[in-house]
C-alpha cells in the first residue's frame, strides 16, 4: 500500500460532473481531476428528469480510469446539488428517474401548502427558505398528481446517497443534504416527523441520517471487478456541494463570510445554531447543516 493517501471525490453540479483525485502525503495535498463529463435535464414529453445512470456510468469509467493509471484508493465520496432525490422499492429498485428541480410539475404547490399549514409554522419548525422545488414541495407534488411511486416508495436517497447506495448497496441519508429539504428540524438535527406527517405524507421512506465523514464500508465486489479499483472505503463527505465549498474554505478567524458561485451564487455566514427568526423568514433566508456541526445561514 502506497504511503501517499488518494481519495477520489466525485463532484456533480447541475450542468456538469467530475472526478478529481486528491493525493495527501502528510503535508501536502495534490489534485487530479480524472474525468469530467456533462449533465442536465432530459426531457420526456413535459417532464424533466435527471439521467442518474448515465452519471453512475460515467462514474463507473472514473474509477476505471483511476485504476489503470493510479491503481489504489483509499477512500471514494460524492457530492451532488441539494433537494433532488430518488424513490426506492420493496426490492431496492430504483422507481423511474428521479425528477429535476427545474421541472414544472411544482408550479402553485407551495400556495397550496400553506392553506394546510401555515407558512411562518413550516419556517418555524424547518428554518428553510421558501422555494418550490424544496423537497418537501416536491412530495406534495406528487401527492397532489395522485403518483403510484409515493405508495411503492420505501425508501427516499439524495442524489449522493443514491450513488452511495449503488458503490455499497447501503442506505443512508446525508445530514448536508437532507438538510435541504425542508423536512429537518434545525435544532434536533432529526427528521421533523410531526411535519411530514401532518401533510399526510409517508414517514417510512425516511432513513438514518450520517454526518459527513461516516464510514459506510467498501465498494461493492461487483464494481471492483468491473473497474479493477480495490475495495476502496465509501467516506461520506458533506454530500451538498455547497456544504463541501463551505468546508473547504481556508480560513480559521472567528467571523466571517463567503460567497459561492455555481448555478447561482450564495451569500452566507456559519453559526452553531439555526438563526429563526422573523426577520429571517421575511428575508427568505435558510438554515442548513453544514460540517462539524455547523448551520449554513445563507440565502441565494
Amino acid at each position: 500500500m502506497s504511503a501517499v493517501k488518494q481519495f477520489l471525490a466525485f463532484d456533480l453540479g447541475a450542468e456538469s460532473g467530475r472526478g478529481v483525485l486528491g493525493q495527501f502525503d502528510g503535508s501536502r495535498l495534490s489534485l487530479e481531476v480524472i474525468h469530467r463529463f456533462a449533465n442536465g435535464g432530459v426531457r420526456t414529453l413535459d417532464t424533466l428528469h435527471w439521467d442518474v445512470l448515465r452519471l453512475y456510468t460515467e462514474m463507473v469509467h472514473t474509477l476505471r480510469l483511476c485504476a489503470a493509471k493510479h491503481g489504489f484508493l483509499d477512500g471514494v465520496g460524492v457530492d451532488t446539488w441539494g433537494v433532488d432525490f430518488a424513490l426506492l422499492g420493496r426490492d431496492g429498485a430504483l422507481l423511474g428517474n428521479p425528477r429535476h428541480y427545474r421541472d414544472p410539475y411544482t408550479e402553485g404547490i407551495m400556495d397550496q401548502a400553506f392553506a394546510r399549514l401555515p407558512r411562518a409554522e413550516i419556517f418555524q419548525r424547518t428554518g428553510i427558505q421558501f422555494l418550490r422545488f424544496n423537497t418537501l414541495f416536491q412530495l406534495l407534488a406528487l401527492q397532489r398528481e395522485r403518483s403510484p411511486l409515493l405508495d411503492a416508495a420505501e425508501t427516499l436517497l439524495f442524489m449522493p446517497d443514491l450513488f452511495h447506495y449503488w458503490f455499497t448497496g447501503l442506505k443512508v441519508n446525508e445530514y448536508t443534504d437532507a438538510s435541504t429539504s425542508q423536512m429537518l428540524d434545525p435544532n434536533s438535527r432529526q427528521w421533523a416527523y410531526s411535519l411530514i406527517a401532518a401533510f399526510g405524507l409517508p414517514t417510512k421512506m425516511l432513513g438514518t441520517l450520517v454526518q459527513p465523514g461516516a464510514v459506510l464500508g467498501p465498494l461493492r465486489p461487483a464494481l471492483v471487478q468491473e473497474t479493477g479499483i480495490n475495495a476502496a472505503l465509501v467516506i461520506v463527505p458533506a454530500s451538498h456541494d455547497t456544504a463541501s465549498a463551505v468546508v473547504a474554505v481556508p480560513v480559521s478567524a472567528p467571523s466571517w463570510a463567503y460567497i459561492s458561485s455555481g448555478t447561482w451564487s450564495l451569500l452566507g455566514v456559519e453559526l452553531r445554531q439555526p438563526l429563526i427568526s422573523e426577520a429571517a423568514r421575511e428575508a427568505n433566508f435558510t438554515n442548513e447543516g453544514g460540517a462539524g456541526g455547523t448551520i449554513r445561514f445563507l440565502r441565494d
